[in-house]
């Protein structure tokens, strides 16, 4: 054992002294999250206060970790709940089993539950993982409650960022819908901004374009060939004759009449061999 063998055991820690600090000071520093983070679940309303869950239960079977219990319940007729026929009556969410895939996001045919940016959670008990309607519901201004208080770990403010996903233009790269706004607003929030743009040339649609709900199809290639005007119109006469058969064809043109003689095309009977007329 050589005499600088302790101090060649430190030379990468002695080398990292004096580079520059890029550990962040966590909580007091929090990196900014991307667009389609998956942070806790939230169900939205509608800007008027009706609830965008119309208890599909979609959600609840497309979770790949079952962790997700939905029933629906019939909207009572002098106060509905949700636009819809039915509304979430039951609403639970396992935290500790879910995964954060967003698969119940994409399958949500009203964007009634998207994920925000909030991820900071921790519980004592089991039973208060699993978050109810009391936990998951928007209140009609906007806002969206939580089981533990703000604090320097838990900004409270990440549950109004909703989940990018649903903000994404430009589906199956079709550059018509960039910066296009496809879903519906949100209570406190209205519509949100589109996603950052996907593609470097943005072709949005215009506001009449995106009213009409579809796509004002492509302009025809001024390379594309137009129709002759001096192209022949098929005669009536030959509509209404029969095709030749190859056969007939090599023949020149010859057929056979009803009498079993041979005649050509303008009516004049066929010379055989000897040059008499059949």
């Amino acid at each position: 054992m050589g005499l600088f063998d302790p101090i060649a055991g430190f030379a990468v820690t002695l080398r990292q002294i004096f580079k520059r600090k890029v550990t962040t000071q966590y909580p007091e520093q929090k990196r900014t999250k991307p667009q389609r983070f998956h942070g806790r679940h939230v169900l939205n309303r509608y800007p008027d206060g009706m609830e965008k869950c119309i208890g599909c239960e979609l959600c609840a079977g497309v979770c790949p970790a079952r962790c997700i219990y939905v029933r629906g319940k019939d909207n009572p007729v002098d106060d509905p709940v949700s636009p819809g026929e039915r509304f979430g009556f039951v609403y639970e969410i396992n935290m500790l089993r879910c995964i954060f895939c967003a698969l119940c996001v994409e399958a949500c045919p009203t964007e009634a539950i998207t994920m925000t940016h909030l991820f900071e959670m921790s519980v004592s008990n089991r039973q208060d993982a699993i978050y109810t309607r009391t936990e998951l519901v928007m209140h009609p201004d906007g806002s969206v409650p939580h089981p533990e208080p703000a604090s320097i770990l838990i900004d409270l403010d990440e549950l109004r960022q909703g989940d990018g996903w649903m903000r994404a233009t430009a589906p199956a790269g079709r550059a018509a819908y960039e910066g296009v706004e496809g879903w519906t607003a949100t209570a406190g929030v209205g519509i949100r901004p589109p996603e950052p743009g996907q593609s470097p040339v943005a072709s949005p649609q215009s506001p009449e374009e995106h009213a009409a709900g579809s796509v004002q199809p492509a302009e025809p290639s001024p390379q594309s060939p137009e129709p002759s005007p001096q192209s022949p119109e098929p005669s009536p006469q030959s509509s209404v004759d029969s095709p030749q058969s190859p056969e007939e064809g090599a023949a020149g043109g010859k057929r056979e009449t009803g009498d079993g003689k041979r005649e050509t095309e303008n009516g004049k009977p066929a010379r055989t061999d000897d040059g008499d007329a059949s």
